[in-house]
Parts: structure tokens; C-alpha cells; sequence
């Protein structure tokens, strides 16, 4: 009906048109006449916030794909990470007490009764518990784990029909990136797992908080966490602030997202204003809450991130391209060099405008992974989800710092994690781990050293230096044998690094 009453231009007559109206009129009779008359995009929310939490959920994680559906329908599906309606106490006090098998009085001395909040899944209770901690209490609402899994199960068969009729968009992909979430989100022990693995990664910055897990009082539907006094970037309160506590808040606020996404490949994937805090006191901090939604990057695609995110600040839009386009999967009919082009003719023009004050890094990001679909590169929703945190850091930012020179700030934060990488302890602890490929590598070197010449006895081209291949892979060995073994024999460990490292780039270069 939405596609019948608004047509495009080129597609308004014939025997086409005139089919689609017929069938539509007789399918009119059977839609709800409040929602028939509305645009695809509103029609899509109504009918999801009716479907129930599962279609809910789905509809937040459609909304983030920006980079995949068009941006009518992105922009109408993030009102649904707006309040869900709240279960009613005694259900809630009931819930507790069957999970954690003791009378509500026992755990805590008193429980608000009036929740902090209430999404599609889960619900959040202020308390104290016997002990006399602040905590909030997150519970799974009942009923909703055995409606959300049997749903999963008939989404599983509607992606596959979809992706007969709509592949540009990948339905059945994005369905099980949100299954996978989605599952994930169904037990609250996995968000007590991402709160103590996020308190050991940031142990060394007291001023980046994470709230402490009370395991003892929680289960898979309930979560019992401290609780984090502060307010959000957008309060009143920020703007009472002296600039250089703001200009703190800002930097720990970019440090702490840059090195989640660039260091450690493991972020706060539901990042917005809402699940920030700043916890004033004698000095400033940060906290992050609601951290049932986590992405992950495994170490390669993390270091091309990283790469990737280093030459855009630092301006090299040539090697930008060149790293997103070796994160991107090639789907069939794909055109990873034009998709490069098109990413580095982009991102010149933001950089253009970056001069004028207005640019944003998450934006180049999104339209660049948005020309994806042109060329037929897709990329997962880790990385979507990397740019909303991006868009967060940005906006949060210059909510609290209207001036933020966001490239800056990112140069900054980039090179510490960068040269990180470089450091000579983390280079000693990649080649150990790796120490039986690398041996296994010298070992065959003599092989790879008789394939190599016996491309001189075969025909090459006039123009070809014969000679060219078997100088580099001689070079090439040279260097890693004797890395290796001065690793392996003395405690040398710059020179064998160094080594190592010439070798495998001559390598890489034949």
C-alpha cells in the first residue's frame, strides 16, 4: 500500500503499475485503516512495537544500520529505543525472589518500587542491600525469554525469504547478527562477564568507572550492580562545570572509547548520552552503565581498524581506503577497487570541509561503509555499531564542549594506542605466542628458497626481471632465519625483532 501510494516517477504507468494497484486495493480491505495511509517507514515501527519485544529489538538494531536501509527508515525506527512499558512490582518482587530463592526482605533492605527505567527486555529497580550498598537491580521481564526465542525462530525462516527478494539489503544477515545479540542479552550473567572484563582492561584509569557486579545477588534474569552517582553530559549540572573539568570530561570520554574500539577490540556496543555519566567529586570521572550489548573485534580486523582510523585523522585518505576496504566482506558481483576509489574520492571531500570546522570522523565512517552496498561490500554490525560509538564520543563531546576539535582530540588519543602496538614488550609477547609458526617458517625456508630459483629456467615476460623474485625472497629469508635465531639464542631482542620484521616486509613485496 505505502509503495502504491507513492511510487517512483518511472514506475507510475504501464501494465506493472496498474497490476501492483489492483492487488493492493483488494489486500486494503484486510490492513488496519489507521496504520494503511502512512508512509512505509511509520508502518514498519507501528507494526514492530505491535509484533512485541523480539520485533522491538530487531526494529533498534535495523535503526543502527545506516550504512545498509535507506535513511527514511533508519531515522523512524530509533524512536523505538524509547521507554517500553514497565512490569508491575509485585510481578517484578515475585521474579527476585523465585531466582534467587530468598524472601525480597532478605537481600535488601529496601527496593523503589517506581523503576529507573524500562526497555523492551528488562527493567531497572533502585535498592540497598543488606549491607547497605546503593545498587540497582536489572530484571529480565517475565515471560520474555521463551516469547523472544520462538520468535528468533520464525525470523530465521522469514530472512531466507527475504533474501530472495531484497539481497542488496543482506536481511538474513542482519537477522543473525541480532539473533546472536539478542541471545546474548537474554542472560545477565553475560553483562556481569562485560563489566568485570571492562574493570580489568580500564584498572589502570581509576577515572574511567564500570559498575561492580554483585554476583551473590544475581542470576540469568536478575543483576544486582552498584550504582553509579552521577548525571548525564546533557543535565544542567554540565554546564556548572569550570572549563577545565569539562575539557577532562571530554578527554577521558574519548580516551576511554578510542581504546575500547582500537586497543582492545571489546566496546560498549548500546553506546549513547543515556549510558553515560559523569561522576562529579574531588576530581572527575566517567562511568559507563547498561552493558548488556558488547561488540568484539578479533585482533586483525581490530589492527586494520586501528590502521584504518589512523591514516583518516592523520589525513592519508589513500591508506584509509585501502584498510576499510580490506575489512569489507566481498559479496558476489563485487568491486573492491572501485569501492576503494569511491571511499578516497569521499573522504577527500570531508577532509575539505574539515578546514571549515565541519566535519565529522563518525559520519565519513558511515557514508563511507554506506557505499558499500553500491560495490557490493558488506561489512558486520561490530563496525556499525563502532561508528555509533564514534557518534556518541562526537556528540557527547560537543555537548559538553561546543569548540571540540574532534580531529584533534582523536590524533591525540590514536597515536598513544598506535605506537602502543609498536612497543617492545607487546612485540616480544606477539612473537613468542606465534614462536611455532615462526620456527615451522624457517624450517621450510630451503624449500621456498628452491621454488624460488627455479623460476629463473621458466619463460617471463621481456619486460620482467627474472631476478627480482629471487633477491627478495632471498633477502626475505635471510632476515627471518636470522631473526629467529636471535631470538631463539641470545637476548637481543631489538635486533631479532628487527630482523623479523625487515624480512616479512620483503616478503610482502616479493
Amino acid at each position: 500500500m505505502a509503495y502504491v501510494g507513492r511510487p517512483p516517477l518511472e514506475q507510475r504507468r504501464g501494465r506493472s503499475a496498474r497490476l501492483t494497484q489492483w492487488v493492493a486495493a483488494r489486500l486494503a480491505r484486510r490492513l488496519d485503516p489507521t496504520l494503511a495511509d502512512l508512509p512505509f517507514a511509520a508502518q514498519l515501527r507501528h507494526r514492530l512495537e505491535r509484533l512485541g519485544p523480539t520485533y522491538i529489538k530487531l526494529g533498534q538494531i535495523m535503526a543502527v544500520r545506516e550504512d545498509m536501509l535507506p535513511r527514511t527508515v533508519t531515522d523512524e525506527l530509533k524512536s523505538l529505543f524509547d521507554q517500553a512499558p514497565a512490569v508491575p512490582f509485585p510481578v517484578v518482587r515475585a521474579l527476585i525472589e523465585q531466582e534467587l530463592g530468598r524472601p525480597l526482605p532478605d537481600l535488601f533492605v529496601r527496593m523503589e518500587e517506581q523503576p529507573l527505567g524500562s526497555a523492551s527486555l528488562a527493567q531497572v529497580h533502585r535498592a540497598t542491600t543488606r549491607a547497605g550498598q546503593a545498587v540497582v537491580v536489572k530484571v529480565l521481564k517475565p515471560g520474555v525469554r521463551d516469547t523472544v526465542l520462538a520468535d528468533l525462530t520464525l525470523l530465521r525462516g522469514l530472512g531466507a525469504m527475504l533474501d530472495r527478494l531484497l539481497p542488496q539489503y543482506q536481511p538474513s544477515a542482519i537477522i543473525e547478527e541480532f539473533r546472536a545479540y539478542t541471545v546474548r542479552e537474554l542472560d545477565l550473567t553475560a553483562e556481569a562477564d562485560n563489566g568485570e572484563v571492562f574493570a580489568a582492561y580500564f584498572h589502570d584509569t581509576p577515572a574511567i568507572v564500570f559498575p561492580r557486579m554483585y554476583r551473590e545477588l544475581s542470576s540469568a534474569s536478575v543483576l544486582t550492580m552498584a550504582f553509579l552517582d552521577g548525571f548525564k553530559p546533557g543535565a544542567p549540572a554540565t554546564a556548572e562545570l569550570d572549563e577545565p573539568t569539562r575539557a577532562r570530561v571530554v578527554d577521558l570520554g574519548a580516551q576511554a572509547i578510542l581504546r575500547m574500539l582500537y586497543q582492545y577490540g571489546f566496546f560498549h556496543a548500546d553506546l549513547h548520552a543515556g549510558n553515560l555519566l559523569v561522576l562529579p567529586g574531588r576530581s572527575v570521572r566517567i562511568g559507563f552503565i547498561d552493558l548488556g550489548m558488547v561488540g568484539r573485534f578479533e585482533d586483525e580486523t581490530r589492527r586494520r581498524l586501528l590502521y584504518y582510523y589512523h591514516a583518516l585523522v592523520n589525513g592519508d585518505v589513500e591508506k584509509a581506503a585501502q584498510h576499510l576496504g580490506g575489512i569489507a566482506r566481498i559479496g558476489p558481483g563485487g568491486d573492491p577497487e572501485a569501492f576503494r576509489r569511491a571511499v578516497a574520492e569521499l573522504s577527500r571531500r570531508f577532509l575539505l570541509r574539515a578546514a571549515r570546522g565541519d566535519f565529522s570522523i563518525a559520519r565519513l565512517i558511515l557514508e563511507s561503509m554506506r557505499l558499500g552496498g553500491r560495490y557490493r561490500m558488506y561489512f558486520r554490525v561490530e563496525l556499525v555499531l563502532m561508528v555509533k560509538a564514534l557518534v556518541t564520543f562526537e556528540g557527547v563531546g560537543r555537548m559538553v564542549d561546543p569548540d571540540l576539535d574532534v580531529v584533534a582530540l582523536s590524533r591525540t588519543h590514536i597515536g598513544h594506542i598506535f605506537r602502543d602496538q609498536f612497543r617492545v614488550e607487546r612485540l616480544t609477547r606477539e612473537l613468542w605466542r606465534n614462536g611455532p609458526e615462526l620456527l615451522d617458517f624457517a624450517g621450510r625456508l630451503p624449500e621456498l628458497l628452491a621454488r624460488s630459483a627455479r623460476l629463473l629456467d621458466r619463460p617471463s615476460q621481456p619486460s620482467a626481471n627474472p631476478l627480482a623474485g629471487l633477491r627478495g625472497a632471498i633477502v626475505a629469508a635471510a632476515c627471518i632465519l636470522g631473526g629467529v635465531l636471535v631470538l631463539v639464542q641470545s637476548d637481543a631482542w631489538l635486533a631479532g625483532i628487527g630482523l623479523l620484521l625487515t624480512g616479512f616486509w620483503c616478503y610482502d613485496r616479493g
